[in-house]
């Protein structure tokens, strides 16, 4: 009688999650619906495809809101990933567990049950992890190829490379081979005329970056990978690649020589060529943009890091760079450090054109009121004045006299602020050709400290002769075109160093309310990257692992809970709590398994592979079933996902990019996120619980099982 009293009243929590929940299924799988979220201050729209966009614009005023807002947050702050399936699952378990208050189930029973179930899945889908050698392996043996994304973008600019005049060699049994430097960009698939500066388009992670046919060989040759793949692969082998040692005109063109490097190894070896390359298309989920992008980042990376061999990727080294007003075919990687200036400084940067700039770092803000953290201001100190306004008036042009006096008497011409800039103090910085730029990363404020040997300051007035740098070079940021852009109210402009590990990934879009969705998609698959590297290991895409987990689930409601010794339940506080348990095991298991099966019911109505969840539940189950007769659920489901054919048959999510690359997802990531949304339904309603029976009562309800209980 007391569990329908319970049960009887409203679980406020629960609905409140299930509610908000419900807003993200359509970002759930790789093709998302993006939504527009007004601003009613501003009537200024914005393009979302994410779950932390979408709770960040959602009010969030009840206690269940907040919570879930953390719980995004905290998902978001580590992995970058994950968040809408935790979003999805959040919901799909609140109404599961609402569900199963519906059938009078006691709290204890639904936390118990429901834990120990989600701990036996993340060891039953380990099974399906695969180590990132392995999926190189595969890939490369499969009939993928890496130019699986063609672009007619320019990602990776040609004074981006350590050594920009790259040759590759190639052989092959009758004619001998035509080098064609990258400087020419022979495009014969591209029909965009980039000048001769720019690389052609650089979709791998290997050292090489130009286009070679044979002589006489009429056959379309194409990079991707590291290597070349071309109609006529089968006849061609690469040997080696041969490369200048010399800087980009770009950079300095004094350091040019006639100094000639080798490099040879396995690069004859599709997989060693390839690199990285084919993971980061199957953990793009077919975000073509960014994976160019990243492609040639690491690339970039991997040409510099060479000789410590590491495969790591750098996310320090990186920044990005939003340019909204060209289209998205401009989108690239730029070396050193773009970023966007007012049209008054670009006065300033025409004056310091071509000549060595010394070079100021600032931690802080640059304002007259900045205090550093821990600051302590003087006690028992008062201030008497008659006029204030005029004295502020008049301290605040001493101060800004005083820093200007600072800067000009150690010659600075470049000042980068981690913080805000005073716009007086800009202003008269503008005026006698002094560069600022504020709002700059602390990762670009050490960049710029190891290859300059600036020291960073906190107040100009800390400053000395041995805290400012020297060799930058500013410059207008250009196009794959060539052409310097000016988009009006802001300006790009580049400012690099020789040595500096730094990268931009420009951001183009002439849709302003879709450049937040770009970013965030880039910084989602470089986290990508860097938690599969880090992991060393994925998961099979595809709703593999989703489906392992609802056929495991499935299994074990079917299966008795047996304690694992006769005195097991002599153990509990209340003996009953057992027999409740096993009473209700079935009910909560399957309430656990049907969110894993409205997860991927939703995948498959979002990619168009079902035209009804109902369709998509039968396509479902037909695949339970089929792995049931199998015996073995993990081989069944392994079998199909590397033939594509997994939960597709007309109906199911995408398994590979349609050119046979297969899916993969992050392992902890995942997992993470499915404990994360587990962990915040069972806090919502054992609250709820709290609230409804009060506190004492409900200590009683929520004792939890034994551990010497587990599932068979």
């Amino acid at each position: 009688m007391a569990f329908r009293d319970l049960n009887a009243r409203r679980h406020i929590g629960l609905q409140q999650l299930s509610s908000l929940a419900l807003a993200g299924r359509t970002l759930l799988g790789p093709m998302k619906s993006c939504k527009f979220i007004v601003d009613e201050s501003t009537n200024q729209s914005t393009l979302i495809c994410s779950a932390v966009r979408l709770i960040e614009s959602l009010d969030l005023t009840s206690a269940s809101g907040q919570l879930l807002n953390e719980t995004i947050q905290a998902q978001n702050k580590e992995f970058k990933t994950g968040m809408s399936t935790l979003l999805f699952l959040i919901g799909a378990w609140s109404n599961a567990v609402l569900e199963c208050l519906q059938q009078n189930v006691p709290v204890s029973a639904i936390v118990s049950v429901m834990s120990e179930g989600l701990n036996s899945c993340c060891e039953r889908v380990q099974c399906l992890q695969i180590s990132i050698h392995d999926v190189n392996k595969e890939l490369c043996s499969s009939s993928v190829r890496p130019n699986a994304f063609k672009s007619k973008t320019c990602p990776m600019r040609c004074d981006s490379l350590p050594n920009p005049q790259i040759f590759l060699h190639f052989q092959k049994e009758v004619s001998a081979p035509e080098v064609i430097p990258i400087n020419s960009c022979s495009h014969q698939e591209d029909d965009c005329n980039f000048n001769k500066d720019l690389v052609s388009p650089l979709a791998g992670f290997g050292s090489i970056a130009s286009l070679v046919k044979p002589a006489g060989d009429k056959s379309i040759s194409v990079i991707s990978g590291s290597g070349v793949i071309a109609s006529s692969c089968n006849k061609q082998k690469l040997t080696h690649s041969r490369y200048f040692s010399t800087l980009g005109k770009s950079h300095f063109s004094s350091q040019q020589g006639n100094f000639q490097g080798y490099l040879s190894g396995p690069s004859a070896d599709p997989c060693e060529c390839y690199g990285l390359g084919h993971l980061a298309m199957a953990l793009s989920h077919g975000n073509q943009t960014s994976v160019k992008l990243l492609q040639s980042i690491v690339a970039y990376q991997q040409e510099r890091a060479e000789c410590s061999g590491s495969s790591q990727i750098n996310i320090a080294e990186i920044v990005t760079c939003c340019l909204l007003g060209l289209p998205e075919s401009y989108s690239c990687v730029s070396p050193g450090f773009v970023t966007l200036v007012s049209p008054e400084q670009v006065t300033v940067l025409k004056y310091f054109e071509d000549k060595p700039l010394r070079i100021l770092l600032m931690d802080g803000d640059l304002t007259e009121q900045y205090r550093h953290v821990g600051f302590n201001r003087p006690r028992n100190v008062r201030t008497i004045l008659e006029h204030p306004s005029l004295w502020e008036g008049r301290a605040g042009d001493l101060w800004l006299s005083s820093m200007l006096d600072i800067l000009i008497s150690f010659e600075v011409n470049l000042v980068l602020v981690k913080g805000n800039v005073c716009e007086n103090l800009m202003e008269k910085c503008i005026a006698n050709s002094i560069l600022v730029i504020g709002s700059v990363t602390q990762d670009v404020l050490c960049a710029f400290g190891e290859v300059t040997s600036a020291q960073p300051v906190t107040y100009l007035t800390q400053l000395n002769a041995s805290c400012v740098g020297s060799g930058a070079h500013v410059e207008l940021w250009k196009a794959c075109d060539g052409r310097a852009m000016d988009l009006g109210e802001l300006v790009p402009v580049r400012i690099k160093v020789r040595g500096i590990p730094l990268l931009t990934a420009v951001l183009t879009t002439t849709v302003a309310s879709k450049m937040q969705l770009i970013e965030d998609q880039f910084w989602t698959l470089v986290y990508r990257l860097r938690h599969a590297l880090n992991d060393e290991k994925v998961f099979l895409g595809g709703g593999a692992v989703e489906l392992l987990c609802l056929s495991h689930i499935q299994m074990l409601a079917k299966q008795p809970l047996q304690p694992a010794n006769k005195n097991a339940a002599k153990e509990f506080h209340n003996p009953w709590l057992a027999a409740s348990v096993t009473e209700h095991k079935s009910v909560v298991l399957q309430a656990l398994a049907s969110g894993w099966k409205q997860y991927l019911s939703v995948v498959m109505c979002n990619t168009a592979k079902a035209a009804s969840e109902l369709e998509a539940c039968t396509s479902v189950d037909h695949h339970l079933k089929k792995a049931a007769d199998c015996g073995s659920p993990s081989a069944y489901i392994l079998k199909e996902f590397r033939r594509g054919d997994l939960l597709r048959g007309g109906s199911g999510p995408f398994t590979d990019h349609g050119e046979g690359l297969k899916v993969y997802d992050n392992v902890t990531a995942k997992t993470e996120a499915w404990r994360r949304a587990l962990d915040l339904v069972l806090l919502v309603l054992q609250t709820d619980a709290e609230i409804i029976t009060g506190p004492k009562r409900n200590q009683l309800l929520n004792s939890r099982v034994s551990s010497e209980f587990m599932f068979l």
